[in-house]
């Protein structure tokens, strides 16, 4: 069962040009669409808007985060430290490309 995306959650992007990337949801903007940083190319100050069905859960959440945010004192250098183990390769639970759908060939050539 896919974890469900949901505040505080890390997330990998299937589609667009942020593909392949890593993101921390910040809030629901309502039932398809959702607000998400990832410290870097996306800043606090400048939030990705994108839509749940291209975006896949990773099991891992980021209480602290919203803790902070809820404080006013969230930076964007908590979220990339955050995102480090991912970017990394070290606490990413499955590969990207297990997030991506997979090709299949074409059988009657």
């Amino acid at each position: 069962m896919k974890p469900e995306i949901k505040e505080g959650n890390v997330v990998f992007s299937k589609k667009g040009r942020d593909k392949g990337r890593y993101f921390v949801v910040l809030y629901m903007v309502d039932a398809d669409f959702v607000m998400m940083t990832d410290g870097d190319t996306r800043k606090l100050d400048h939030q990705k808007k994108k839509r749940r069905k291209h975006l896949c859960a990773c099991p891992f959440e980021a209480p602290a985060l919203l803790e902070k945010l809820a404080a006013g004192q969230l930076k964007d250098s908590d979220v990339r430290s955050a995102l480090r183990p991912f970017h990394a390769g070290e606490a990413a639970p499955v590969s990207p490309a297990d997030h991506l759908p997979q090709l299949k060939r074409d059988e009657q050539r």
